[in-house]
């Protein structure tokens, strides 16, 4: 710049058919200004002279030939560039040093891109989609399965159990009875629909009933005592002409020694022992 001042600000020498630079609205001739004013450079700690260019990013400066990847040497002029611990890097290799990697495709995530994070991991947002429908989970609720992410719609579809009841989807927890899956609250006796799970019950034709309907309603009576012969009872029932007895129940009619595993005889509706019998 050519002057129109008479004389440089701090050293009064004359500025005639010289250049200068302006601060302030004083004028200085180059030396001087220089030796005021330049900013030191961040990479080769000299001077930024004023006819030189003076690159700044966060009250930092360089030259324009020092304006590089720390790594690769590479020009950051005009490029897309990333700092760390104050140290500058073009994009390529700040993503090779600190960038995550995609669980899926285990390619790097460019700063900028959009990261979505889930279970300690990174996944391109393009990355992260349902296994199964392959659309994207984006913040959509998702369950898990041997590493793979499903969204609840395909994941029910595909592994959920079915209430044998109702035939909704078991979410957590239920019961299983004949390799059925049950609802806790749909597991109620087929009888009186009290809810069994917790409790003991008897099955018939793959359905649960507690013992009382299972008794009323299919257990055979003991012959004695008329009472239904169930599992939940004596282990041992004793069966003769279509008539069945707790094993504790079949007696003698008459003298009532016990004749399990002992030679009996009936007459009429009556069983006797061998000696009663032959009375």
């Amino acid at each position: 710049m050519t002057s129109s001042h008479t004389d440089c600000h701090y050293c009064l020498q004359s500025l005639r058919g010289r250049k200068y630079a302006l601060r302030d609205e004083n004028a200085y001739c180059v030396s001087c200004y220089d030796s005021l004013y330049a900013n030191p450079c961040e990479e080769c700690k000299q001077p930024i002279e004023c006819n030189s260019k003076d690159l700044a990013y966060k009250g930092r400066h360089w030259h324009e030939r020092c304006f590089k990847c720390a790594k690769c040497n590479r020009s950051l002029v005009e490029k897309p560039f990333a700092a760390k611990d104050e140290v500058l890097l073009c994009t390529e290799c700040y993503s090779d040093e600190y960038s995550s990697k995609c669980f899926h495709c285990q390619k790097t995530i460019m700063p900028g891109s959009r990261k979505m994070e889930f279970k300690g991991s990174s996944w391109h947002e393009s990355c992260f989609v349902c296994q199964y429908c392959q659309q994207p989970l984006g913040t959509k609720p998702l369950i898990t399965k041997d590493n793979e992410n499903y969204c609840v719609p395909c994941f029910e579809k595909q592994f959920a159990h079915h209430c044998y009841s109702c035939k909704k989807v078991i979410t957590s927890g239920g019961v299983t009875c004949h390799d059925q899956p049950w609802h806790k609250e749909c597991f109620v006796c087929a009888g009186c629909k009290t809810q069994l799970y917790g409790q003991r019950f008897i099955s018939k034709d793959e359905y649960p009933y507690c013992v009382d309907c299972f008794s009323k309603l299919y257990a055979k009576k003991c012959a004695a005592c008329k009472k239904p012969i169930t599992a939940l009872g004596s282990a041992k029932y004793i069966s003769f002409e279509e008539r069945q007895w707790h094993g504790e129940c079949f007696n003698c009619a008459k003298c009532s020694v016990p004749l399990v595993n002992r030679e009996f005889l009936t007459r009429q509706d009556d069983i006797l022992c061998r000696e009663c019998g032959s009375a």
